[in-house]
């Protein structure tokens, strides 16, 4: 329901008095001047106003009548309608005959400043929804999650289509210097930002520094190449208007479920992405899909079980020499040639040092199953 406030009223007041020479008040639902021209008579009850409000319409006030009634001065008091009903008064100060052709005019341009305030909540209060509902569809809505049916006619009312799929795009305001009030401004300006890049773009704040973004999965971008670089093409023209944030893709799953998933892995995303490329702009779901899915395994016993064998390793390794070997052969696939040669050392070298690793670790590195223990273990060390 649409409320008439002080400083609406007051800007009415403002406008009106820009133009006439004479004093405007503007009154609320129950009588009471809530904005004037003369600041001393706010908070007063109008008694012209309290007759507009009984009768429903205009009422002429002259020298007579207004020496019968209690601190009331000659004018007129038009009523203020929105959504059908009357939700003010505006009331101008003198002779009747002297101002009534203004008064029509006054009241014309208060309601269409009344109606232009309306749209605005009404636009304000949708989107809110449509962040209620982002959250809702990711599963990070702080209150009780809806249900399917009650999600499913939120979403219609908002002319949203969940048939089309979706992927959760992670944006994240990496500026941690920034006070809390210039990060806000920041993830607000972000938001209005992608709104005008990607018309009908769902997205809604996490956190002071995150926003999920719901990006429809367009025809043909299925694969993650697509979608990886309209998400980069998409940065490129954010960078232009002077934003530079760290963009983190999720991965496109199906199902009523899907989107939880999509938000899931975009958060683990955005956190091995800052780890293993600390200076890369945009992390993809699709290339770190493996660090995604082993740091579900950084804690608990599992975890010390696979880092056994490189604390074995640690203990004779104390200028780092193996370990640095074992991530360069993993790097390069556990191919010698390209091992060897990013490390600046012999093939031979380098199998010196493979078999040292195996003996340290009691591992066979001819053995997949003890090769993916090292590689495990390695992948925990570096997420952790």
């Amino acid at each position: 329901m649409f409320l008439l406030d002080a400083s609406l009223a007051q800007s009415i007041v403002d406008r009106a008095m820009q133009i006439l020479r004479t004093n405007v008040n503007v009154m609320d639902e129950r009588g009471l001047i809530i904005a004037s021209g003369e600041p001393a008579r706010i908070g007063t009850r109008h008694e012209g106003a309290l007759l507009v409000l009984a009768q429903g319409r205009a009422v002429e006030i002259d020298a007579a009548v207004a020496s019968r009634l209690h601190d009331t001065r000659p004018g007129i008091n038009l009523p203020l309608r929105a959504e059908g009903r009357v939700v003010g008064v505006v009331g101008l100060s003198g002779a009747p005959e002297a101002i009534r052709q203004h008064a029509e005019l006054v009241r014309m341009a208060a309601e269409t400043m009344l109606e232009q305030a309306r749209l605005m909540q009404v636009l304000a209060r949708d989107e809110r929804l449509r962040e209620e509902l982002v959250l809702q569809l990711i599963g990070a809505a702080p209150a009780r999650p809806a249900s399917d049916d009650w999600i499913r006619e939120w979403a219609r009312r908002l002319q949203v289509d969940l048939a089309v799929p979706r992927v959760v795009l992670l944006v994240d305001i990496d500026a941690p210097a920034l006070a809390a009030d210039a990060m806000l401004a920041e993830q607000q300006r972000l938001q209005r930002l992608l709104a005008a890049l990607e018309p009908g773009l769902l997205s809604a704040p996490v956190s002071l520094r995150e926003l999920a973004v719901l990006l429809p999965v367009l025809p043909g971008e299925g694969e993650a190449s697509r979608l990886r670089a309209r998400v980069e093409d998409l940065r490129a023209r954010i960078a232009t208007q002077g934003a530079v944030p760290r963009l983190a893709l999720g991965g496109v799953f199906a199902g009523t479920e899907g989107l939880v998933r999509s938000w899931q892995s975009a958060r683990a995303t955005l956190r091995a992405g800052r780890r293993r490329q600390p200076e890369g702009a945009v992390h993809c779901y699709a290339d770190l899909t493996l660090a995604v899915l082993l740091a579900g395994l950084a804690e608990g016993w599992r975890a010390d079980e696979l880092q056994r064998p490189l604390q074995r390793l640690a203990a004779h390794d104390r200028d780092g020499q193996l370990r640095r070997t074992l991530v360069a052969w993993f790097a390069h696939d556990m191919k010698t040639a390209p091992s060897a040669a990013a490390l600046h050392v012999h093939r031979n070298t380098l199998d010196y040092r493979l078999r040292r690793i195996g003996e340290l670790t009691g591992l066979d590195l001819a053995r997949l199953d003890d090769c993916l223990l090292l590689f495990i273990g390695l992948e925990l060390v570096e997420d952790a």
